[in-house]
């Protein structure tokens, strides 16, 4: 399967501004890509390419007064099957984990571990340990919290989100894996692509969307307590502790965003053409 992804966004700065950009996708998908993937920028100002701490591609640039507009159209292939399921992963001892999965069991800027630990073990401490007790954790944040977009908040935090009970996409991640965390299951944030692939379209404008992964029998696997459904064509771009780490482009100074567009098309197959002797 083929799938389009790309975007055109656009902002508004008074005076020369830097700019971080996190708008690659991630390097486990560079392989898949069947077109070059280039930030297109007008004007065009230069880009300097990094990666972050945790493994992220990204792109620094200084915005020159006026309107900046960031674009990139490619192709990447996928094995257009849904999400795997591994019911028989299993939750590993802290002692036995590696090291660099450490860090994604402790608390961080939305996610609070102390405030929720007693109410996660209250809530899955009874559940088999390793997949089944992440889906339940998905299970119940999907069934308990109201998905909205009018609900979007910057400082919403994981407590926020169990109390008020409703958010976007970014707050259903964050309650779920705050609540693995407290479980001992290391759990991360996620951004990417995910288009209305083998599921009824959504009317809404699309958008990049967030996703977690918790690192059971000895790999990372993916979860979305806001679908609560295994999906195809899901486009990893970064991973990090939370939305902190993963932010897809950050402004250091007075900005305005005038266009934001993205998209996550599958294509057609191509027709095979049969080649006849003679």
């Amino acid at each position: 399967m083929l799938i389009r992804i790309g975007y055109d966004i656009a902002y508004e700065v008074p005076v020369p501004t830097p700019m971080l950009l996190m708008l690659y996708v991630h390097p486990e998908r560079m392989r898949d890509l069947r077109a070059r993937e280039l930030i297109i920028t007008e004007p065009a100002v230069e880009l300097e390419n990094f990666t972050d701490s945790f493994g992220n591609r990204c792109a620094k640039i200084i915005a020159p007064p006026g309107v900046i507009r960031l674009a990139c159209d490619t192709i990447i292939e996928d094995n257009g099957l849904p999400e795997p399921v591994f019911p028989g992963a299993v939750q590993h001892p802290i002692e036995e984990l590696p090291l660099d999965v450490l860090p994604f069991l402790l608390g961080s800027r939305y996610c609070e571990v102390s405030k929720l630990n007693d109410i996660a073990w209250q809530l899955f401490g009874h559940i088999q340990p390793g997949w089944p007790r992440v889906q339940a954790v998905c299970d119940w944040v999907h069934a308990n919290v109201t998905f909205g977009y009018e609900y979007a908040r910057e400082d919403r935090t994981a407590f926020d989100v169990f109390n008020e009970r409703r958010g976007v996409c970014r707050d259903f991640m964050h309650l779920a894996l705050t609540f693995c965390r407290c479980l001992n299951i290391p759990a991360r944030y996620a951004t990417g692509y995910l288009g209305d692939i083998g599921v009824p379209p959504v009317p809404s404008p699309m958008d990049f969307s967030a996703f977690f992964q918790a690192y059971l029998g000895g790999r990372w696997h993916p979860f979305d307590a806001r679908h609560n459904e295994r999906r195809i064509g899901r486009v990893a771009m970064a991973y990090g502790r939370d939305a902190v780490d993963v932010a897809l482009t950050t402004t250091f100074g007075k900005h305005t965003l005038r266009k934001f567009q993205v998209w996550t098309d599958e294509l057609p197959a191509l027709p095979r053409v049969l080649a006849q002797a003679g």
